[in-house]
């Protein structure tokens, strides 16, 4: 583990590369960050292919954002924070992936009323009962916005909170909500 001096070092180097030398800065980069990158991001898809490729995806933005890019932190934090929503985006996307391709093909309408307003109380139930499950400031930002259809910056202000809390809540509330809800996607699929 590096010390906090060679730490410090290297984030003056790499500041000082990044005015002078693009090139040279983006080796530094590289050479320093691609193996713990690659382990957060291998942690997360487990596949070494696919890891290699959301790395080459990290360094390549990096590349291309260089003249612009903005680093409040450091540029290792930077960096696995990029690493890890990389991670997290690709598995999202193949989870979505796998839904998809595991939907029917075809399904026929439902035409029964009565058939229907039982999906409707069931899929207000499931819902009801997925909410409930909710944290409690994630159910009530949950709430204001979706219900309410207040902003986030609204929101804030309503429970003196930062806007940056109130869309981190939402996350975790639609991270929740989407797994307890999987089953009732697939049955509202079949209203469709």
């Amino acid at each position: 583990m590096a010390t906090p001096a060679s730490e410090a070092a290297l984030e003056a180097r790499l500041t000082q590369l990044r005015a002078t030398d693009a090139e040279a800065f983006l080796e530094l980069l590289f050479r320093e960050f691609y193996r713990p990158l690659g382990a957060v991001i291998n942690r997360v898809v487990q596949d070494r292919a696919v890891t290699e490729d959301l790395l080459q995806d990290v360094f390549l933005r990096v590349w291309n954002g260089r003249e612009t890019l903005t680093i409040s932190t450091t540029y290792g934090a930077y960096l696995y924070r990029a690493a890890l929503n990389a991670a997290l985006r690709h598995a999202e996307r193949s989870q979505r992936q796998v839904a998809w391709t595991a939907a029917p093909a075809s399904a026929e309408p439902a035409t029964d009323d009565a058939l229907h307003a039982l999906y409707e109380q069931e899929a207000q139930a499931s819902v009801a009962a997925a909410l409930a499950l909710l944290p409690p400031q994630c159910r009530v930002v949950f709430t204001m916005s979706r219900y309410d259809e207040l902003s986030y910056q609204q929101i804030a202000d309503t429970l003196e909170i930062s806007p940056k809390t109130v869309e981190n809540q939402m996350g975790k509330a639609l991270r929740i909500l989407r797994r307890q809800l999987s089953g009732l996607l697939k049955n509202l699929y079949l209203l469709l």
